[in-house]
């Protein structure tokens, strides 16, 4: 009901840059919080940076300084900018939305299939 594609993963060499996005569609009433998660080879997902309809955001301690995240509500799109890549950012991204498909719905949880990202010289 609810689909979330990402777009703009890539190789960079350490010390560059990213630009994430993510793009909702389907049948949309409202999203609430928007976020991106990453999962590295052998490890847990973990969070990567949130941010709420009305542009709070929050992020893990390990990115902070280096990303932002950032959201256009009128197309119902998320994006991830990543500056100073290093080689532990390696992971494959995931966007995450809450978002209800009707006044009267809950809100549930939505993911994307995940975006590549490999920082490597």
């Amino acid at each position: 009901q609810v689909q979330l594609v990402e777009s703009g993963g890539g190789l960079v060499q350490p010390g560059g840059s990213l630009r994430l996005s993510c793009a909702a569609s389907g049948r949309i009433f409202s999203i609430n919080s928007m976020g991106w998660y990453r999962q590295a080879p052998g490890k847990d997902r973990e969070l990567v940076a949130t941010i709420t309809s009305g542009g709070s955001t929050n992020y893990a301690d390990s990115v902070k300084g280096r990303f932002t995240i950032s959201r256009d509500n009128a197309k119902n799109t998320e994006y991830l900018q990543m500056n100073s890549l290093k080689p532990e950012d390696t992971a494959v991204y995931y966007c995450h939305a809450r978002a209800r498909i009707s006044s009267s719905s809950y809100y549930m949880d939505y993911w994307g299939k995940g975006t590549l990202v490999t920082v490597s010289s």
